[in-house]
């Protein structure tokens, strides 16, 4: 049997079929209003038109490469700086001993360290919509996991499994719940309590499976290197370090609106600081932030060619297209009907727009005035938008976070695809269902 294709190949495969279908698909638009003050651009619903405009070359094609890395560049800045940042940690000693540390505390508590790594993982998706961060981790969660018997599947399923949940079910995601929010013209973090009710609900059946998962699939314990005395104090300020960054990123995040180049300040100033600390030396703590440079580049461009496939379709003029094909038909059909197709056309469209903040700023506007039509409350509609699109992101091959990860575990794709599509359709299962009760209670 021929080796799947890895995750380069898949993202290019990809940006040329979207290419394709630039060729195939009517090219259409709706009408967007720039907003002069805060440059907001804001979609015109039942504005939609057919046209007729210039077609992609194939130079086009190749362009959309270079481009979409360079779109991606914040994104790709910190997860190279997070990656040399861990691996300077690493080289330092102090999570080797952490880790030891860590493990010996947990020895014969698997099940609860389970949970509560799921648990902090879920709450980083909750908060901030963590998931990019979550790649530079890999390597030291893999670590960890082994360390208590799992393998590198439940390992995902706790880090990133996770945050994907948390984020789609969140109150608070400001790249989802608040972007689509706004664009509905809702008060923020309004119909917070429903949204947490149900991430409550679904945390505790997303654990049931995770933990019934990594039941069946225990490996033989690996002895984690770890030093036998006791973590020294260098190691200890680092670790310290490493934890208050964090709590320092949440914080600017929430309360500065912070973006991807603030989060790499942090994580770079953290990089030296262990270095210096651990005693690298200047010279080596150099070194070794290059070390995870290289270590990250692959996951790192995967990320910025993912946002090609968006590049190309926008460029193409079929991206408006796409969204009045899959929602137009939902007028026609009863609310609760239509409030659950809507989340699965927002599953279906978040394979060619990847980005989940950039599908709420193109679907709201279209599907705001559609829920006004039939019945279905403005906060019902953001529910089917964070449900649908966000979920995805554990399965969707254009998703450059997740294709990064499995990049960096080396999983092909199609082997995590068998593993990950029950309990992603699960969830989106028990989504549908809170869509339904939303319906009925007229959640607003």
């Amino acid at each position: 049997m021929k080796k799947f294709p890895n995750a380069f190949v898949i993202i290019v495969a990809f940006i040329f079929f979207a290419w394709v279908l630039t060729y195939i698909l009517p090219q259409g638009t709706y009408e967007r209003i720039v907003d002069k003050e805060s440059g907001i651009t804001t979609v015109i619903g039942d504005s939609y038109k057919e046209i007729e405009g210039q077609r992609l070359s194939a130079f086009d094609l190749m362009l959309a490469v270079p481009r979409g890395i360079a779109g991606r560049a914040e994104t790709i800045v910190l997860i190279l700086l997070i990656g040399g940042s861990f691996y300077v940690i690493e080289q330092t000693g102090a999570f080797a001993q952490g880790l030891g540390k860590l493990v010996h505390l947990l020895s014969g508590r698997e099940t609860l360290a389970l949970v509560i790594v799921s648990f902090l993982f879920m709450m980083g998706g909750a908060t901030i919509g963590m998931q990019e961060e979550v790649i530079a981790m890999i390597p030291i969660l893999i670590l960890f996991g082994q360390s208590l018997g799992y393998d590198v599947f439940t390992v995902i399923y706790m880090s990133y499994g996770s945050t994907v949940l948390g984020s789609s079910l969140s109150p608070s995601n400001p790249f989802a719940v608040l972007i689509a929010q706004k664009e509905a013209g809702l008060p923020l973090l309004s119909g917070a309590e429903f949204r947490v009710i149900i991430l409550a609900l679904v945390f505790v059946v997303w654990v049931w499976y995770l933990l019934r998962y990594a039941k069946k699939h225990r490996i033989d314990k690996e002895e984690a290197s770890t030093s036998p005395q006791p973590m020294t104090v260098g190691s200890k300020i680092i670790l310290a370090l490493l934890g208050l960054t964090f709590a320092v990123v949440v914080y600017g995040m929430l309360m500065f609106d912070w973006g991807f180049n603030e989060l790499s300040a942090c994580f770079f100033a953290l990089g030296l600081l262990a270095g210096l600390i651990g005693k690298l030396g200047l010279n080596k703590t150099g070194d070794m932030y290059l070390a995870g440079f290289k270590e990250m580049i692959f996951a790192a461009i995967i990320i910025g060619m993912a946002n090609s496939i968006g590049l190309v379709l926008k460029e193409g003029m079929i991206i408006d297209t796409i969204v009045h094909t899959l929602f137009g038909p939902l007028q026609y059909l009863p609310p609760t009907v239509s409030a659950v197709l809507m989340m699965i056309s927002h599953t279906l469209l978040h394979f060619p727009i990847p980005s989940y903040s950039g599908q709420a700023v193109l679907t709201m506007p279209v599907l705001v005035p559609l829920s006004d039509l039939i019945g279905v409350t403005r906060q019902t509609c953001v529910l089917a938008y964070q449900y649908g699109a966000v979920m995805m992101d554990m399965i969707v091959p254009t998703n450059g976070a997740l294709m990064a990860v499995l990049a960096v575990c080396g999983i092909p794709y199609n082997k995590w695809l068998r593993i990950a599509i029950v309990p992603t359709l699960l969830i989106l299962l028990l989504c549908g269902l809170s869509i339904i009760v939303a319906v009925f209670m007229g959640y607003s």
